[in-house]
This record gives C-alpha cells, sequence and structure tokens, in this order.
C-alpha cells in the first residue's frame, strides 16, 4: 500500500479520476487531500469516499500546520492536481522527486505563474497553436519548470474554442495521469 498526498484547489476531477483508477485496479492506497480553499469541491467528493481532509489557508502554510500532516502521513508521493499556488520551497527540498504536477499544456509553453485552466486554453487559441496536450512533471522552486516526468499532445484546430481544447486536454489529464503516478509508485 503506497501514500498519496493530493493536492487540490477546485472541483478535483483529477482527484477523483485517480481515486476511481486505483480502485477499478484493486490497488488500495491510503490518501490524504489537502485543499487550500474552503469552498472546492473535492472536499465533498472526499467525504463521500471518507478520504481524510486538510483545509488550510497560508498561514497555516507558513506555519507549518501542512508540513506537520504531511510528516505525520509520510507520503510515498506527492501530488499536485489542480492546486493553484506555488507549493512551497522548503516542502520542494523536503520531498526531492516526490512532488508532481499536472500543466494542461505542453511545457516549456504555456507555463509560469498565472497560467492555468483557461488561461492556459485561452493563450493556445489566441495564438492559434495546432496542439496543445498535458504535461506532468516533477515541481521544484520556480512554476513549471521541473523535470518532465511525461508529455502528451492533441490535435486542435482553429475553430476550437477555448472550452474544447480544455475538454481535450482534460481527457488526456484523466488518461494519463492515474497510469504516471502508477508508474512512479509500482
Amino acid at each position: 500500500m503506497k501514500k498519496i498526498a493530493l493536492f487540490a484547489s477546485g472541483s478535483g476531477s483529477n482527484v477523483e479520476n485517480i481515486l476511481n483508477y486505483f480502485e477499478q485496479k484493486s490497488i488500495t492506497n491510503q490518501y490524504l487531500i489537502l485543499v487550500n480553499n474552503q469552498n472546492a469541491k473535492v472536499i465533498e467528493k472526499a467525504e463521500k469516499r471518507n478520504v481524510p481532509v486538510l483545509i488550510f489557508d497560508r498561514n497555516m502554510l507558513n506555519e507549518g500546520v501542512v508540513s506537520q500532516n504531511l510528516e505525520q502521513f509520510q507520503p510515498d508521493l506527492i501530488v499536485l492536481a489542480g492546486f493553484l499556488w506555488k507549493f512551497p520551497d522548503d516542502l520542494v527540498k523536503k520531498y526531492p522527486n516526490k512532488v508532481i504536477n499536472i500543466h494542461p499544456a505542453l511545457l516549456p509553453k504555456y507555463g509560469g505563474k498565472g497560467m492555468y485552466g483557461h488561461h492556459v486554453h485561452e493563450a493556445v487559441v489566441a495564438n492559434k497553436e495546432k496542439e496543445s496536450g498535458i504535461t506532468i512533471h516533477y515541481v521544484n522552486e520556480n512554476y513549471d519548470e521541473g523535470a518532465t516526468i511525461f508529455q502528451t499532445s492533441t490535435p486542435i484546430n482553429e475553430s476550437m474554442t477555448p472550452e474544447e481544447v480544455g475538454a481535450a486536454v482534460l481527457k488526456l489529464e484523466h488518461l494519463h495521469f492515474p497510469q504516471v503516478i502508477e508508474k512512479l509508485l509500482f
């Protein structure tokens, strides 16, 4: 059994997808979901599954509450699944090569501060890109600059809206993110 800490800020579609993936494969893991938004829908999804949730704010992060919870949990892997804050440098150093993120673009394009979700897809459409995709990477001290673990793309065309690009990219996330996590852990 592996221990996976999942950080999220919003709906939790990737978190839910990861839990479903391992459940369908009959792989039992222990999870801790850490959420920086008390109104995030991921909280309800976790509670329905009886998965422990830590809801935290910046003070709790800065005062070491998150770090203490991670120490107690002893994660094999920390997964940023729609987590919108910069991951703290002290935690990156404390868990080298154990913190991964998924980004909804083909890094190094469309990465960095402020480039998440619809912002990425709007930029991709505005620049008339022929493809978009996902990048799963290790987290370092800079936004979206850690070593790439996995990258894949999907073709897009000029008639696609940012929402349509986002839907195509989300399909890639749901297909590949759990598989990459499994390969890293097992």
